[in-house]
């Protein structure tokens, strides 16, 4: 859930070749033209990713770490100075209403990452919170994200880059302090790196086309690592358990924060109504999945029973995707995705043709073990 992205000045760090994305990722390059290639150099640390269209607001006050410690779902306070966790906003009802990674910069101040159109709606919640807390927000447009499986300066040693306000990193799969896997880890992850430096100092850089890759070949190592994104796989019905973010973005033993009830529930008596797994896809049809498609269980003709959330083209995988389905959904089924195809295209319209998915769990059902016998009277 996220407000329309504002209407900032993204322009991409090089136009050569820039071909721009869609949805939330409309200001910046999904590809340069070669997007495999691309993503074999994001996986050899020899690329990083413009995510200029990523969001930037600053916490600073004698108050900012306690406050956010109590108004989100992690723990912000007496953690060092250059440490990195996932946060989230919850509602009453336990929804995720606003997602973003945090950088302790200074004793008393922190960089918040959102993705795109999400800035907006988090700093008016933030305000809304703020009583007497001795904290102030403020919009960083004059900084700007870049994404690799490395900090930028290790990975474009040559190009001088400026000294970054804030490098965010996290162990992933690992679990955070307090966190709680739903489901297994994914098959050799490579994580992600988020390095914010000043935007017009990077403008001023001879970039060359070697040096980037789009939001494509992101996007791809995204989903093979399992993990969610708030543009992409939060809707207004998403509570943390679905998605696994118990893992690094909920703090389940930090004390109270709005929706701690319902994350308690779910965890320790419940379920989670949905599911978040990641689709292999057969890519014999030769025609791209995209978000928004519908799942089904029994074929093209069979009960809809989720959508697919993000969809990429991985260099090892091939065509992959993140959905979200049923939790009833049994976790070996197969599946089939909607496609869109158009007439021009020879097809019959959009949702002519049916793409055969096989499951990787992302999140699987939790055993709270044997219950204890009901007493007779």
């Amino acid at each position: 859930m996220s407000d329309p992205a504002p209407a900032r000045d993204v322009r991409p760090l090089l136009s050569t070749g820039a071909v721009l994305g869609e949805g939330p990722d409309s200001t910046v390059p999904v590809h340069y033209g070669a997007p495999l290639r691309e993503q074999r150099r994001l996986l050899e640390h020899r690329a990083v990713v413009d995510l200029g269209q990523f969001e930037v607001l600053e916490v600073r006050g004698a108050d900012a770490r306690s406050w956010m410690t109590t108004i989100t779902t992690q723990m912000l306070e007496s953690t060092p100075v250059g440490s990195c966790a996932s946060l989230a906003v919850l509602s009453p009802q336990g929804r995720v209403e606003h997602m973003a990674v945090a950088v302790i910069t200074a004793e008393d101040a922190l960089l918040l990452v959102l993705d795109a159109g999400g800035r907006a709606g988090l700093r008016r919640y933030l305000e809304m919170m703020r009583f007497a807390a001795r904290v102030d927000l403020t919009d960083r447009d004059d900084l700007r994200v870049l994404g690799a499986l490395a900090p930028a300066a290790e990975v474009l040693a040559e190009l001088d880059l400026p000294e970054p306000a804030a490098v965010w990193s996290e162990p992933w799969p690992q679990l955070a302090p307090g966190g709680v896997a739903y489901g297994p880890d994914p098959e050799d992850p490579v994580g992600s790196v988020l390095t914010v430096l000043d935007a017009a100092s990077l403008a001023q850089l001879p970039w060359r086309p070697e040096h980037l890759a789009g939001t494509s070949s992101w996007e791809a190592l995204r989903i093979a690592d399992h993990r969610a994104r708030a543009a992409r796989e939060v809707d207004e019905r998403t509570i943390p358990h679905e998605l696994d973010l118990l893992r690094t973005t909920v703090h389940t033993t930090k004390g109270c924060y709005r929706g701690q009830e319902t994350v308690a529930k779910v965890l320790n008596l419940g379920q989670p109504p949905r599911r978040l797994v990641m689709l292999h896809l057969d890519g014999s049809q030769d025609v791209p999945v995209v978000p928004g498609g519908e799942v089904r269980l029994g074929g093209a003709e069979g009960k809809v029973v989720g959508v697919v959330t993000s969809a990429a083209l991985h260099a090892d995988l091939g065509p992959i995707a993140l959905a979200v389905v049923r939790r009833a959904v049994p976790l070996d089924a197969a599946l089939t995705v909607q496609a869109p195809v158009s007439e021009a295209d020879g097809g019959a319209g959009p949702g002519a043709l049916w793409i055969d998915a096989s499951q990787e769990p992302i999140v699987v059902p939790r055993d709270h073990g044997a219950r204890p016998a009901t007493a007779k009277l």
